[in-house]
């Protein structure tokens, strides 16, 4: 499973969870980018399915914090920011590659998913949803509830 990309990729991605406590950099390309619409990946990650790329474990560099495990099956380890709760890793145990949440890179964008797995638990309704009502988030959101909200205390996309 070769892993497709939007764009040329830098010599090395970095990434982390949303409050920053844990970060790192990637030494290598990702490779086999895949949708999972298993429902242990959706409950792992609070959504409907999980995209993942994979790297060999010894080519990811913690550069701040690290994830605390969470063994969701007898093989399974499940990488996580015990902080702020964003999932960023899937180890199956023994094997030495190690999947990380697409979404949790700085730009993401640059990974593009080239297959879907665990499709038997996909939602029935995933087709549907292009043809739903579509808003940016300034079209959605107006000043006042943005107010209601407070500052921000996500982690800037970058080191």
């Amino acid at each position: 499973m070769a892993a497709a990309v939007t764009a040329t990729l830098p010599s090395s991605l970095t990434g982390g969870c949303q409050c920053g406590a844990v970060r790192y950099r990637l030494e290598q390309p990702p490779r086999g980018a895949h949708i999972c619409h298993c429902r242990m990946c959706q409950k792992a990650v609070g959504g409907f399915y999980a995209a993942l790329a994979v790297v060999d474990a010894d080519k990811i560099t913690w550069t701040c914090g690290k994830p605390t495990i969470f063994n969701s099956s007898e093989h399974v380890e499940r990488g996580f920011c015990a902080r702020c709760g964003t999932p960023m890793t899937y180890l199956y145990a023994g094997n030495n590659r190690l999947n990380f949440t697409i979404a949790s890179l700085d730009d993401p964008a640059l990974v593009k998913p080239a297959i879907q797995i665990g499709i038997e638990s996909r939602m029935p309704w995933h087709g549907e949803l292009p043809g739903l009502p579509e808003h940016t988030t300034d079209e959605f959101m107006t000043s006042e509830k943005r107010k209601g909200m407070g500052a921000s205390r996500q982690h800037p996309d970058h080191d």
